[in-house]
């Protein structure tokens, strides 16, 4: 795969308008994450921030949510939908404090990710104990295989064998995993 920033940079635009059908996912995993009124939250890699409305919702006004993106172009984009805080900075050196952290909510981020076990060790550094983390994508693995004319396979990381061992050694306890054909959601537990 290219370059995040490039492959994500070139697609900015038009982003959302290309996947409308998955803002209902999307609040669907943000309503297992758990996050409770007056938590800090991170959507780490946030790209458009289309998590962002509905991270923002689930806080409430007490409630602190950060949005981080290495994409400037995605960025901009979230800045011009009025989604909230958002920081450039990359998910594998955080420009948050450690333990600052309730909630962690990550879509599509660990397939892209050049190294995971790395940034999913960062997001535990910034998470609390007792933090909660979503990974997520609003479609399952083997229909983004599809889609994109491949086959799965078995050292993807997203597996659920590799991300529970990835999840384990950098801190996390799996909860759920849940690999359906309309989305991909691994939910696990700061210690």
């Amino acid at each position: 795969m290219a370059d995040p920033q490039t492959f994500f940079g070139t697609r900015a635009a038009g982003w959302d308008e290309k996947f409308p059908e998955d803002g209902p996912r999307y609040e669907q995993a943000v309503s297992e994450l758990g996050v409770r009124p007056g938590d800090v939250v991170l959507d780490a890699g946030c790209g458009t921030g289309r998590a962002l409305p509905v991270l923002r919702g689930a806080t409430g006004p007490a409630g602190t949510v950060v949005g981080v993106d290495v994409t400037a172009e995605m960025l901009a984009e979230a800045r011009a939908r009025g989604r909230g805080e958002l920081v450039r900075g990359d998910v594998l050196r955080l420009p948050l404090a450690d333990g600052s952290v309730d909630a962690l909510f990550a879509a599509g981020l660990v397939s892209h990710l050049p190294d995971p076990a790395a940034g999913l060790t960062e997001l535990a550094r910034v998470a609390r104990p007792g933090a909660r983390l979503a990974l997520f994508h609003p479609i399952g693995r083997a229909a983004l295989a599809a889609r994109h004319g491949r086959t799965l396979e078995p050292d993807d990381v997203r597996s659920e064998p590799r991300i529970r061992a990835a999840l384990q050694d950098s801190g996390w306890t799996v909860t759920a995993v849940d690999d359906a054909a309309d989305r991909w959601l691994v939910l696990a537990v700061r210690g």
